[in-house]
This record gives C-alpha cells, sequence and structure tokens, in this order.
C-alpha cells in the first residue's frame, strides 16, 4: 500500500495479489481509497490488473487524485 497526501485529503493506492495458482505470473488488482480527518470519502473498487505491485499502486493514487480533482472542495 502506498499512501500520500494530496490537496488535504489522505489516499491509498492498494495492489493486491491476483495469483489463483502457484504456477501463474503473478499480478496484481488495483484500487484507490480517499479520506479527510479520519473519515472515509471514497473508494474505487478494482481499476484493473498489472504485472507489478508498484504499477498498481500508482494507478490507485492516480484514480484518488482525480477524484478530488473531480469532486473535492
Amino acid at each position: 500500500m502506498e499512501a500520500e497526501r494530496y490537496k488535504g485529503y489522505s489516499i491509498w493506492g492498494h495492489a493486491i495479489l491476483q495469483q489463483e495458482d502457484i504456477l501463474q505470473l503473478e499480478r496484481y488488482a488495483a484500487s484507490g481509497t480517499i479520506t479527510r480527518n479520519n473519515t472515509f470519502i471514497e473508494a474505487s473498487g478494482v481499476l484493473g490488473h498489472f504485472d507489478t505491485e508498484d504499477e498498481a499502486q500508482q494507478a490507485g493514487l492516480s484514480w484518488a487524485r482525480a477524484w478530488i480533482d473531480n469532486h473535492g472542495e
């Protein structure tokens, strides 16, 4: 999980391991979460699947920034 502050919000990018079989390559599902003053604001659901944990986390953070830019104060 990668976290940062953005325009007064706390945002997180999540990477959820999606390996169904030990012989399969690891893939990560991405999602994002937004809070403000320790209050839940929004969560994304699955944004897509990525080859690396970092790519998935960055996708979640990007989603959160875009959501704030479109819905924030």
